[in-house]
Order: C-alpha cells, then structure tokens, then sequence
C-alpha cells in the first residue's frame, strides 16, 4: 500500500491521471504537511500506513490519534448548561414531569425532525407522560409550527409545546401559542438572526448568543444534549429513586439516524453519536428501525451509508408524498406487528417516489439540455404543473450533479405559483442569493443556506429570475464547475483490498458529510468481467497484476462515461477508482469496490 505518485507537494496528480473518464483530474488528499503527519501517526501508534494516511487527510493530529479512534462521549459530550436557555428548558419540562403535564411534540417532517420527536417522546414516555407527536404536512402545512396545529393541540388537552428541528423563527405561530395559553419550549439547531420569537425557552446552538461551540450539531443531536440535561435536573429532585432511572444511551440509534440523514459534519460529538449509536442499532433495540432495515435488506452491522441511503429515504418518504407523520410513529412504536406494517408502508412509499423521481428526472433532464444549449444559464431552473412539491429537491440535486451548476426544479399549481428547491456547488452561495431576489420582488419568498434553497416564484417572473441568477452567478459559477478534482486517500492493489483492511478502516470512521469515506486508486488492474445489472448498474470484476481479483459495482453507470468505459474495456487494463464496504450477500462477508471513475492508463493527460 502506497500513497500516491508523482512530483511531491499538496494536490499532486495521483498515477498521472489529469483527466479520468468523468473529466477529473485525481489527486492526492492529503498535503505535505498531512504527509508528515500521517507517518508520525504511523510510527507513534504501530498503525499501517493507510489508515495513517486516511486518519491525517481528515485533520487528525498525531497527539490526537489515539482518542480520534476511540471517540468517547464521556470525553466529547458538554455539559448541557453551556447552551444557552438550557437550564430553562429543562427546569420547564422538569417541572410538567413531576406535575404530569400534557405536554405536545412538534416536530419536522425530515428525519432529523422524526428523529428528535422520536427521541423525546421515548423518553417522556419513560418517566411517565403519554405526549402526542404533531408532524406537519409538507404541502398542506409546509414547514414549522403554525397557528391552526397550535390551536388543535391546545384543545386536545396539551399545556406544553415542544418544537425540535423547528420554531427559531416561528413569531406568529407563537404569539398564537401565547393567545391560547400554551407554554413553548424550542429545541433546534436552524441559523437564526438577533431577534428571537418570544417562549419559555429557545435553546439553539446556532443563536447568535451561544457560545457552546455544538453548531454542527443536528437536531436529533441537541435533543439528547437537552435530555441529559433534564435527567440530570429529575435525579436530583428525586424521580428515580423508587425505580431505574431511563437509559439514554438506547436513544443512540435514533441520534445516529438522524445525524447522518441531516449531513451534519460526523466530527466530534457527532462523530461518537454515530459509533455509538451503529453499534446500539445493531443490537436491534427499536422495533421501529429493525423492521425498517428488514425491508430495506439492511444485513449485517450497519454503517452509515444504510443510513442515508437505504433508512433514510423511506423515512422521508412519508414526508415527502404520503403521511408526514409515519417516520415519528414507526421510530417510537413498540408493536413489532405494528412497526413491520409502517415499514412496509414507508417502503411502498420510497418505491412510488423513485418512480415519480424518475418521470420527473427525465422531463428534468430533456429541459436541463435545452437550456444550456440556448443560453447556457448559471442557475439550471427546471419545472412543471405535473411535478410533485415534495420531490423537487431530489430533482434539484441530481440535475446539480449531472450538469456541475445550481439547480432548481419547481412545481406549480394551477394558478402558475411555484414551489422550488435548489441545490448548489461548493463556492456558490445560492441561498444569498435567493434572499437578494426576494428582495429585489423576483421571488414571492425564499431562503436557505449557501448549498440548498427554497423559494416559491410565479411562472411569469422566471425569465427574470434567470437573469438575476446570471448576473448574479456566472463567475461564480464557472470558477467552480472548472475545479474537477477528485481526491484520493492512497493507491491499492486488489490483493490489499481485505477484510482486515477493511476493520482498521472503521476504527476511523464512521464516514459521512464533513468526514469523508477513504476513495482508493487500483493501478492498471485488468477488467475481467463487467455487465450491466439493475436499473443501469454496472457490475465489474478487476484484478491486479499477480491475478487477485475484486468485485466491484458502480451504480447508475450505464449511461456515464466511466460506466461506458468500463462496459467497453473487457480484458484491457484500466486505472480505478473507488471506495471499498463488506458485501455480506449470501451470508459470507467479502470486500466489494464502488467505482466512481476510471481512467485510460494510455490517456491520462490532456
């Protein structure tokens, strides 16, 4: 196992390959300083030198190195009180505990909003309280909480309103609160200005007043801070002293889920949420999430790409084009019967939503191609009357990628009002943006941050509106779209690829947003098999020079470029690369490469 070659210094060309099949030039990712870093790393500790390498690419120090494996939350959790308006919180929701409080959730339709509505009513649950979990519809309600929901939980009986992944900015739903008598807690993670809405108590890392440094936490993530805090505050008013106080490290599975569904960066607290809560997801504790990865084909130990590929969407999918709140009452269901039926239902779900995605995708695309051919926009708007708002930044996201710009897909209504997401490129700040164009009067409404954005347009202001993105974007994006790099950790051989590799990896990992999986050059190793399989996936096999083999699989290939050479390179030698998991198909564990690019080893360069 080596690192890469070529000239040293950081952002050297990795086997000389300047332009790959997908366009890239590959290159190292570590710079020399890491270098340095990863061999202290490597001597210090008696570890190989790849996972030094993947250790010191991702900002470990050599000091660092042996708790970096070893992420412990005792070591990485703050004391709650650090947030502000913590101890307020809990003091409230301690107080409804003891008097048995009716107390009301309101949560996001999203997983880090299942998730973190999931998480607190387990836990109230525990100590006694029977709380009604209010998920809003995403077209009918849209996001947040609102006055008439308001009205409808306080005359059910609830005397306190818990919002999570939502509520920092929510004045007139809470000056509603505030008319029918219900006290508001908050509990969110979303940035927010100077002025705050009026409740018991707001707690968000993200205040501008905060201090606590937790703002890459997700929602899920402040909720259990929250809950520690408030088991705290009930163990020393007494309230487990006849009885087990609740245990909040079972909660860690539905942290881990949201954590990684959010794409908050997995370092720091995250990071251990995730290792500790994959390793309580595995022991199959929430009827919720194991029925949910049976239906998904989920086997073996989980990592976080089942997560946010495989858990994840069928979650969403709820919010998405079914019921908002089905996520919510599959992760808080205790029924195995019960929770099989959601999942299966979520599962049904996800699979009509891939179809829509995929009508949608087509008609997408087929406008995405006009248009850079007619004016070649900086901002990519797509849209139809046809289109599903719940979908759209599916749509977004993958015309973002297929194109290297922006991208918005919006759906109308039948009175030419759209509703549309947009995903943006790294160096191109499109929630900006969309906030100047609403004040500029070219959007009804809109926000967002620098990578995704929301805003609803009418159809006769889109010509407009794509004027102002181009104005506005074009250096911008063209200085992006022209950074076509791929980073790669160290080279391989097929024969390197083992099982023993493959658990020194996950002693640094869990990988995700902020903490990337470890991509891997296979050298001019022969394709001796590849077939398409699936829905355009491209199924290989690649051996290296002495004969080892590897399988491999690059999904949704069959029509990229790489998918193509690839299918057309049967016996020739290419050079790959990828990122390696365990395949536990039949039950005997192997290691498997996902290729994403490969290059001519005769035409590497430009």
């Amino acid at each position: 196992m080596s690192g890469p070659t070529e000239d040293s210094g950081a952002g050297r060309l990795v086997l000389g390959v300047a332009r790959s099949a997908n366009d890239n030039a590959w290159r190292d990712r570590l710079s020399a300083s890491e270098a340095l870093n990863a061999m202290t790393i490597s001597q210090r500790n008696g570890l190989p030198d790849v996972l030094a390498r993947v250790m010191a690419a991702r900002g470990v120090a050599p000091e660092q190195a042996e708790d970096f494996l070893s992420p412990s939350l005792k070591t990485l959790m703050p004391d709650p009180s650090r947030l502000v308006a913590m101890d307020e919180a809990v003091i409230r929701v301690a107080d409804a505990v003891e008097k048995g409080t009716r107390i009301a959730i309101f949560g996001d339709y999203d997983v880090d909003g299942a998730t973190s509505s999931a998480v607190l009513a387990k836990y109230l649950r525990w100590v006694g309280l029977d709380p009604v979990i209010h998920i809003p519809d995403r077209i009918i309600e849209g996001y947040g909480p609102n006055g008439p929901a308001i009205e409808a939980l306080r005359q059910g009986g609830a005397e306190l309103l818990i919002t999570v992944d939502c509520g920092s900015t929510s004045f007139e739903a809470f000056e509603v609160a505030r008319k029918v008598g219900l006290d508001v807690v908050v509990i969110d993670h979303h940035q927010v200005g100077e002025t705050l809405p009026a409740v018991e108590a707001l707690v968000n890392p993200n205040r501008q007043d905060d201090l606590s440094g937790q703002g890459h936490l997700a929602a899920v993530g402040v909720t259990f801070l929250f809950l520690v805090g408030l088991n705290r505050e009930l163990r020393s008013r007494g309230a487990f002293n006849s009885g087990q106080a609740p245990d909040l490290m079972a909660l860690l599975d539905l942290v881990a889920l949201g954590t990684v569904c959010d794409v908050v960066p997995l370092q720091g607290l995250n990071r251990a949420y995730v290792t500790r809560g994959l390793g309580v997801m595995h022991k199959r504790l929430n009827p919720g999430i194991a029925s949910l990865a049976d239906v998904a084909r989920v086997a073996g130990k989980p990592a976080s790409y089942h997560l946010g590929f495989l858990l994840g969407p069928r979650i969403n999918a709820g919010g998405r084009i079914g019921d908002a709140a089905l996520g919510a009452r599959l992760l808080t269901c205790d029924d195995p019967s019960e929770a099989r039926a959601i999942a299966e239902k979520l599962d049904q779900l996800n699979a009509d939503r891939q179809a829509m995605e995929a009508v949608m995708l087509e008609q997408a695309g087929a406008q995405a191609v006009i248009a850079m051919g007619q004016h070649d926009p900086a901002v990519l708007l797509t849209g139809s009357d046809d289109w599903h708002p719940g979908i759209v930044g599916l749509i977004a996201s993958r015309l973002k990628d297929a194109h290297r710009r922006p991208a918005f897909a919006i759906a109308y209504d039948k009175d030419g009002k759209g509703t549309g997401s947009g995903r943006s490129i790294q160096g191109v700040d499109l929630g900006k943006a969309v906030r100047e164009a609403v004040d500029l009067g070219l959007l009804e409404k809109g926000g967002g941050h620098a990578m995704a954005a929301g805003l609803t347009v009418l159809r006769d202001k889109t010509d407009d509106l794509n004027a102002f993105f181009k104005e506005r974007l074009s250096a911008d994006v063209e200085v992006a779209a022209s950074l076509r790099d791929l980073k790669v950790d160290a080279a391989l051989t097929a024969g390197g690829a083992t099982l023993e590799l493959m658990e020194l990896l996950e002693k640094a990992g869990p990988y995700g947003a902020g903490h990337s999986e470890p991509v891997f050059a296979f050298p001019a190793h022969r394709v001796s098999f590849a077939d398409v399989v699936g829905k355009g996936h491209v199924r290989a096999s690649i051996s290296s020079p002495d004969g080892t083999a590897l399988k491999a699989i690059s999904f949704k290939a069959e029509d990229k470029p790489h998918g193509q050479m690839l299918l057309n390179s049967r016996g020739r030698n290419l050079h790959v690369v990828g990122t390696l998991s365990i395949d536990t198909w039949q039950g005997s564990p192997k290691v498997q490469l996902r290729i994403i690019d490969v290059a001519d080893p005769q035409k590497v360069r430009v």
